[in-house]
């Protein structure tokens, strides 16, 4: 798939360079977030993100984040409809609430089920 590389472009960006850790302030950048918003959604203080970036709680966050946001671009197929999507779209599913804020919740594996699910043809 063509789409495939860029995607995997994408996600090299957030890689703190000569470590195998993604960089905070590359993340936020690319999902449009402030840095006290992407604290708040790892639950982490605010001076974590730029003072402690390898915590292991914030990189869990941003680690399972994209985790959701490939397996959201295997079927949307477009970098910038799978992050509008990961940020903004309610799923009816749960209560309404954005791939964004589930991950926040440690509901990762729900939001991977669902898309699974959607992409074998359900509706969820």
């Amino acid at each position: 798939m063509s789409t495939l590389p860029s995607f995997v472009g994408f996600a090299e960006e957030f890689r703190e360079p000569g470590q195998s850790v993604i960089q905070p302030e590359r993340f936020a950048a690319a999902l449009n977030l402030q840095l006290q918003e992407l604290a708040q959604l790892a639950h982490v203080h605010r001076t974590t993100v730029s003072e402690t970036p390898a915590n292991a709680r914030l990189q869990g966050f941003m680690r399972e984040s994209l985790q959701v946001i490939s397996a959201a671009h295997e079927l949307a197929q477009d970098r910038d409809r799978t992050l509008y999507w990961y940020r903004n779209a309610p799923i009816p599913e749960f209560q309404h609430r954005t791939a964004e804020q589930l991950v926040a919740d440690h509901k990762t594996d729900a939001v991977l089920a669902y898309l699974q699910s959607v992409g074998g043809g359900s509706t969820g």
